[in-house]
């Protein structure tokens, strides 16, 4: 069997973001609350991003690696987000014409909550192995955004908005999948998948969030159980402890995965509380540090986790990954792979951890207005054209890369451009 993973990944964590201790001291929150959620900052989205804008802005710097025979090996794009702009337009037609690729290839996209991401990424593995286009690749691109305000209405279905507002993000992660995986090489089969229907959280309209995020955690924590198990079964020689040098894990937010790391090492491995500690922030944390920087950026989180990793640990030899995916609703898959010794030194190239650091920080005054100016660009708007001057100091802070903003919807149709 061929060799099949991660050539290439690349993060993109936006333009903007907001401290999320001050985001607690400007609510009148006990900044303590928001401790255990570990997040120490998220990505605000802006009135001209959106998940095409997003998508476009983590794959570019892959497109720009390659070579033209290397860029024309792409006959799949995938797009994975439940933040779609239409009901039936694909945003992977728009991130095609703005990374200039081919057009002999294959664009769709993939809605499945959190695990939309997990879905595209084993779908493109699957078209590789399956061989029908020799030395072909496959770019998958997560892209991610939260634009609303919790619905008002309905029993047990409003989100709680002091938990919500902390732990929503905005973000990308875009990944050519191929025969050649530098960067994390699969290992095949080696997959436990579970689900059924749960309603944890949801999205009944466009721009509003509903759930319950106890639901939320506890379906999370059985799933990563379950799908652990399941992995097992088809690997029995796996260890929970020892088998994965690191574990990387959706994270909406860092409290959540501790609990279900907690959980699995209590009743798989029956390790006592201290070893547990040390085992999260042994095996865990590095996959959280990207994630506590740009909140719950739903299907791409598990792969910034992944991300997280190889830039913050040494890789010294290659280093097998247990990675966990959730989506709400619900659907998780366990699987895992190897980290190769080039990965640390090829993902460097892209500077996810400086960029992310230049971001612009918004004042609280500036969050607020954000959140008002993203009315303007609620789903489904016909006709608006954006000023982009009217936050030039965010669009124009340290980042010295051009980036794709969204400048206009006209009838329907949305037009961008490199800033």
């Amino acid at each position: 069997m061929i060799s099949v993973g991660i050539e290439a990944m690349n993060v993109f964590g936006g333009a903007s973001f907001i401290n999320i201790e001050e985001l607690a001291k400007h609510r009148h929150i006990d900044p303590s609350k928001y401790e255990k959620l570990l997040i120490k900052e998220k990505t605000v989205v802006l009135p001209y991003e959106d998940p095409v804008s997003y998508g476009v802005n983590a794959a570019k710097p892959i497109i720009d690696s390659l070579s033209e025979e290397e860029k024309n090996k792409i006959e799949l794009l995938i797009t994975c987000t439940e933040s779609g702009i239409d009901f039936g337009k694909s945003i992977s037609t728009y991130i095609h014409k703005y990374l200039k690729l081919k057009n002999n290839c294959r664009l769709f996209e993939i809605k499945g909550a959190c695990y939309s991401g997990t879905a595209g990424f084993q779908m493109a593995v699957n078209f590789i192995l399956s061989q029908v286009s020799t030395n072909a690749k496959a770019l998958v691109i997560i892209s991610d955004v939260s634009r609303f305000m919790s619905v008002q209405n309905g029993e047990n279905i409003d989100m709680d908005w002091n938990f919500f507002e902390p732990t929503s993000g905005a973000g990308s992660v875009a990944m050519l999948i191929s025969n050649n995986p530098a960067i994390f090489k699969l290992d095949v089969g080696a997959s436990g998948y579970y689900g059924y229907e749960v309603m944890d959280t949801c999205r009944p309209n466009v721009d509003g969030e509903a759930g319950d995020a106890d639901l939320g955690l506890m379906s999370y924590i059985d799933c990563c159980e379950h799908a652990f198990l399941e992995y097992k079964k088809r690997v029995p020689e796996a260890d929970y402890r020892n088998t994965f040098d690191y574990l990387a894990f959706h994270t909406p937010f860092g409290g959540m995965v501790k609990s279900a790391h907690r959980t699995v090492m209590r009743r798989i491995v029956k390790a006592s509380p201290k070893e547990i500690k040390e085992d999260f922030e042994r095996r865990v944390i590095p996959g959280i540090e990207y994630c506590q920087s740009v909140g719950n950026i739903m299907g791409s989180t598990l792969y910034t986790a992944l991300a997280g990793i190889i830039d913050n640990v040494i890789i010294d030899m290659p280093k097998r990954i247990g990675c966990f995916s959730y989506g709400s609703g619900c659907c998780s898959e366990f699987f895992s792979g190897i980290i190769t010794e080039q990965a640390h030194d090829l993902q460097k190239r892209f500077n996810i951890e400086k960029n992310l650091a230049q971001r612009y920080k918004l004042s609280m005054d500036e969050y607020e207005d954000t959140i008002r100016k993203n009315g303007l660009v609620r789903f489904g708007i016909r006709n608006i054209k954006l000023d982009l001057n009217s936050m030039s100091q965010v669009i124009n802070s340290d980042n010295k890369e051009k980036r794709l903003f969204l400048k206009e919807i006209k009838e329907f149709h949305r037009e961008y451009e490199w800033i």
